[in-house]
């Protein structure tokens, strides 16, 4: 087991290294959504298929959901702002030779660059944010911010895919990276305090990395997907069939590692498995919204990509307001009760988008649907990651962070897929008009089935501790007691 490092210094300059830490999940965010818009010229421009063009999104899903855990077990080891340093580096680099691509298969090649750029930088973001700031109000600011930036940016990607590629062509969703990354970079080696070393060897799990590593991947490979190659073809069978072989190995590895990749005692943190569970409802949920929104406002109401870009900044402002409250509700309340507001919120606001879609509709019958769901994603998104980093040690943020956002992100993929598959039940062959209304049922009909997954997060939530606080402190002693227990038989052993 490896030896506790030593909690690294108080940054003088707390604000910018906020700025910083949400600008980077801005990053994140954008690149998940922000070809959405693009992805017709993509595919004209560079001679894609129908059904190689998803691999322009599925790429980086894959590649970021399948090396999420080994992206936080390298900050916990490596060092946190040495990691956030070199995956921003991949991400200028991986988006330079995006934009640059003369065909499909660099593209999508690069996207998976991009992927592994946010499997790593995500969990060392957010473990900075748990272990620089202070638990409680100051943590809870710090989530709000960062919060903000990452859930708004899911929509804000096809507000700013819309501006650039309607301005600039799609190559700029690529390019706008760069400059991006570089500046987040170089504020990060400037106001992020240096990594401190840790006293005592550190070993690295080998065979965990793999198996965990493999099956994740393999995973979110099935889920994604599946829904073209269909459920039952040869190749998602073996790939489903051979990633539970692997997780199932990686659990066995990690109970008899003297250092895990994951340490199995974990999962007896209440907190942070029921924040797992609402990181999957959420993206399952919330985060396909985004999809189905760009959908309607450019294949039902026949918008431009600016103008469907524009459409979306209703959401990212919504969305940034219900964050900040969020934020308010976890220190005044509870993040139960947190939760449970943004939830229910959720599940009106989506509910009330779904009954205002039609053919015939207008985006401005949308939006007071729009902005309800909009804010309760925010203030959902916010408390999430507050309850997923309650009652784990500092040493320990990176990989718990790299948890929760595993299963962020094959929630995301399994509620996507289910999700298109009720949009798309009733297309069939039509054409023309005929299309445009069963474009817009089967979207209505999609939002309707994403409030009532909403209320699998209220569930969820019902997990959580009613005292959070003495909770929390009891989980990170009885951690601590656990891990000097461990190195203490890997000394004897």
């Amino acid at each position: 087991m490896p030896a506790t490092p030593p909690a690294p210094p108080a940054p003088r300059h707390l604000g910018w290294v906020l700025a910083v830490l949400a600008l980077a999940q801005l990053i994140i965010a954008l690149d998940i959504y922000i070809v959405f818009v693009a992805l017709p010229e993509i595919g004209a421009d560079l001679g894609f298929s129908e059904q190689s063009l998803q691999w322009v999104v599925s790429a980086y899903v894959v590649a970021f959901g399948g090396l999420l855990l080994l992206g936080g077990r390298a900050a916990d080891m490596l060092g946190r702002r040495r990691m956030f340093v070199i995956a921003l580096g991949l991400y200028a680099v991986s988006s330079l030779a995006g934009g640059l691509a003369g065909d499909p298969a660099l593209l999508i090649a690069m996207r998976a660059v991009q992927g592994l750029g946010g499997a790593l930088l995500f969990p060392a973001t957010l473990s900075m944010i748990n272990t620089l700031f202070a638990e409680g109000r100051s943590r809870n600011r710090a989530l709000a911010v960062w919060g903000g930036a990452g859930a708004s940016g899911l929509t804000l990607g096809s507000l700013l895919g819309g501006i650039l590629t309607d301005a600039f062509g799609w190559e700029a969703v690529f390019y706008v990276n760069v400059p991006l990354a570089a500046a987040v970079a170089a504020g990060a080696l400037a106001f992020i305090p240096r990594d401190v070393r840790a006293g005592g060897a550190r070993g690295f799990d080998l065979l965990g990395a793999i198996t965990a590593t493999g099956g994740t991947t393999l995973l979110v490979y099935a889920l994604v997907q599946g829904p073209e190659s269909g459920w039952t073809s040869p190749g998602i069978l073996a790939a489903a069939a051979l990633a539970v072989v692997l997780l199932a190995a990686f659990v066995t590895v990690e109970a008899r590692s003297r250092d895990p990749l994951m340490p199995l005692r974990l999962f007896r943190n209440r907190s942070l498995v029921a924040g797992m569970a609402i990181t999957a409802v959420f993206m399952g949920t919330f985060g396909a919204l985004p999809y189905f929104q760009t959908l309607l406002f450019q294949s039902v109401y026949g918008f431009s990509p600016l103008t469907t870009g524009l459409a979306f900044l209703v959401p990212s402002l919504a969305i940034a307001a219900g964050t900040q409250l969020g934020e308010r509700l976890a220190t005044r309340v509870t993040t139960r009760a947190t939760l449970l507001t943004g939830f229910g919120i959720g599940v009106v606001g989506t509910a009330l988008l779904a009954v205002v879609i039609s053919a015939d509709g207008g985006y401005a019958a949308a939006v007071p649907g729009l902005i309800v769901s909009s804010v309760g994603q925010g203030i959902a998104w916010t408390g999430m990651w507050i309850a997923a980093a309650s009652g784990v040690a500092p040493q320990e943020q990176g990989i718990a962070s790299g948890m929760a956002a595993t299963t962020q992100q094959s929630g995301a993929a399994i509620g996507l897929a289910l999700l298109i598959a009720v949009a798309n039940a009733g297309l069939g062959d039509k054409r023309g008009e005929a299309l445009r209304t069963a474009l817009a049922d089967g979207t209505r009909t999609a939002v309707y089935v994403a409030a009532a997954g909403m209320l699998l997060g209220l569930l969820a939530t019902l997990a959580l501790p009613r005292h959070p606080r003495a909770t929390a402190e009891r989980e990170v002693a009885r951690g601590v007691a656990d891990r000097d227990a461990d190195l203490l038989n890997s000394r004897a052993g």
